[in-house]
């Protein structure tokens, strides 16, 4: 199922077992010679910790024997045992404190206030070890990029979220034998690239980005497997879906969602429910934004009624106002208030509420006391609030998810939400303005 010839961690892992073969028979120049050749496929892949085990292989056959193999033999193999146990430890910490930063994602979520930021920021700088980035080969620059990354994403530091991600691209780009190896950690590295870019609503990089990544992982040359394959689909139709979120062009992307639909289907084994709520959420909202607003519901309904879903709560909190907001929009205000209760509730229940998500509920628990004639005034006054907080450092992010900005400014002008859009991106001077969906 998996070819030896087209993994090289399979050939080294090969080539230590022959040696070890070959040095309890005695042979022990042959098995130096297979070790030697080992250990520079290994350094030239960056497999350091096997180059690492080969070498004290090495060491146990020139500490016991006398082969005279080269002069000054100890002290090369001491030396290199060294470099490759620092680079290695180098190595480890810089993982660890990747996926201690996940972890702290996962736990507590984006910082939403300076107490958070400062938290975060002693956190991560007391574990970043020394390095010095000349050094650094292949492996380590990765995971200090990876550290980098998802502490800037911790921050909302999203500027810095794409100068990392860009230089983890660029790793690749500069080792592009690196990609049949790391096939994985290159798809990641341009998702996080796309997602900053997205973040920064970058409308002028984001195509060409998108555009170099199917490039490459549609060439014939890129290693496909059932794992790989789901990660190309998941990454590269989340990313479309951006496209048209970020261009303001809700009806073009209602193309994409029967292929969306289609590849969940067929990769439904290997990508995990809350990607696939997700893609509902992004559906919802291209739907919403098209003014299909039943269809949206549809799609939130089937997020908000599922039970066993370990979602970010973020995600959940704002498919259940987007869901209050679409049933306002389609008329179907019947059961208005109960929806508005049970929303109300769960938000209580988040113990770290946004100021946008405050406002928001403030202005749909209120809505049963508005007549009709003064609808457009609170629209108005809550377009007002939220234009303080659109670039608030913590607030800001609020309106990837759900451009609440965009969806009043077309109300009080009476005109559909995907011309308003599209007209603030033919105005703007210099790349800003949110999108619509996350």
């Amino acid at each position: 199922m998996n070819p030896a010839h087209r993994n090289i961690r399979i050939q080294l892992r090969e080539q230590l077992d022959f040696a070890t073969i070959l040095y309890h028979k005695g042979l022990y120049p042959q098995s130096l010679r297979v070790l030697e050749r080992a250990k520079a496929l290994a350094m030239k892949h960056e497999e350091k910790n096997l180059a690492f085990e080969i070498i004290e292989l090495e060491k146990v056959i020139e500490a016991q024997y006398i082969t005279r193999s080269t002069r000054n033999r100890a002290e090369e193999l001491t030396t290199e045992s060294a470099e490759l146990a620092e680079l290695n430890q180098l190595a480890s910490e810089l993982s660890n404190l990747a996926l201690q930063l996940y972890g702290e994602f996962l736990k507590s979520g984006y910082a939403k206030d300076e107490q958070e930021y400062a938290r975060l920021s002693e956190f991560f700088n007391s574990r970043l070890p020394e390095h010095d980035i000349l050094k650094m080969g292949f492996r380590e620059k990765l995971w200090l990029y990876k550290a980098y990354l998802w502490y800037s994403f911790l921050v909302q530091d999203f500027l810095s979220c794409y100068k990392y991600a860009l230089k983890w691209v660029q790793l690749f780009d500069d080792h592009p034998g690196m990609i049949n190896l790391n096939p994985v950690f290159f798809l990641r590295g341009y998702q996080y690239l796309l997602e900053s870019l997205f973040f920064i609503q970058d409308r002028e990089r984001f195509p060409k980005a998108l555009g170099r990544f199917q490039e490459v992982v549609n060439g014939t040359d890129f290693p496909r497997d059932d794992n790989i394959s789901s990660l190309i689909f998941l990454y590269s139709y989340t990313h479309q879906l951006n496209l048209h979120f970020l261009e303001g062009r809700f009806n073009d992307g209602l193309s994409l969602v029967d292929q969306v639909l289609e590849g969940i289907d067929r990769y439904r084994s290997t990508i995990d429910e809350h990607h696939v709520m997700t893609f509902y959420y992004k559906i919802a909202c291209m739907y919403f934004g098209a003014g299909m607003y039943r269809e949206s519901i549809d799609y939130l309904e089937r997020i908000i009624t599922n039970r066993a879903l370990g979602m970010r709560e973020d995600l959940l909190c704002y498919a259940r106002i987007l869901n209050l907001v679409a049933h306002y929009e389609a008329g179907l205000d019947y059961h208005l208030d109960s929806l508005i209760r049970q929303t109300y509730k769960f938000l209580i229940r988040m113990q770290d509420l946004y100021e946008v998500q405050r406002e928001m509920m403030n202005f749909l628990r209120g809505l049963g006391d508005i007549y009709p004639h003064e609808i457009k005034r609170e629209f108005v006054k809550l377009h007002a609030k939220l234009k303080t907080f659109e670039d608030h450092p913590y607030e800001r992010r609020s309106f990837l998810y759900l451009d609440i900005i965009s969806w009043l400014e077309s109300n009080i002008q009476g005109r559909p939400i995907e011309e308003v859009i599209q007209e603030k991106i033919r105005s703007e001077q210099q790349i800003g303005g949110p999108g619509f969906g996350k």
